[in-house]
C-alpha cells in the first residue's frame, strides 16, 4: 500500500482514539480495513505543516490530512468521528541505510473548536 510503504518494520504508532500499535504488520491490517470501510472519507489532502531536524537522521514532521467529500470539497470538522473526518499527524523519520523511513507517528482528530 502506497500510504505505508516507508513505514519501518519496527514502527511504534499512536491511534486518534488513543490506542497504541507498534510494528508495520498490525498498523498495515489496520489501515486496510479503515480504507476498506471508508473511513477517513473517500479522499484526502495532506499538508506539510512543520518540518524540524533536532538532530542527523531524525526529522519530525507535522502533516495535516483534511478529509474530502465525493466532490472533492474538504469535510467540515464533525466530533462525530464514525464517518470521514480530518486530522493531524506527528511523524518521527529516522534515516537507516540512506532511506528514510517513519519510525512512529501519532495522529489527533481535527474537531470543531469549543463554543
Amino acid at each position: 500500500d502506497i500510504t505505508n510503504r516507508r513505514f519501518a518494520a519496527d514502527i511504534l504508532w499512536g491511534s486518534p482514539f488513543g490506542a497504541t500499535v507498534h510494528g508495520y504488520e498490525p498498523l498495515h491490517a489496520i489501515h486496510l480495513r479503515l480504507k476498506q470501510e471508508g473511513r477517513g472519507g473517500p479522499a484526502s489532502r495532506f499538508e506539510l505543516v512543520k518540518v524540524l531536524a533536532p538532530a542527523p537522521g531524525v526529522a519530525l514532521a507535522q502533516i495535516r490530512r483534511t478529509a474530502l467529500g465525493p466532490g472533492g470539497q474538504p469535510v467540515e470538522p464533525s466530533a462525530d468521528l464514525t464517518g470521514p473526518f480530518s486530522e493531524m499527524v506527528l511523524y518521527v523519520l529516522v534515516r537507516r541505510g540512506g532511506t528514510w523511513w517513519v519510525a512512529a507517528g501519532q495522529n489527533t482528530p481535527v474537531l470543531p473548536p469549543p463554543a
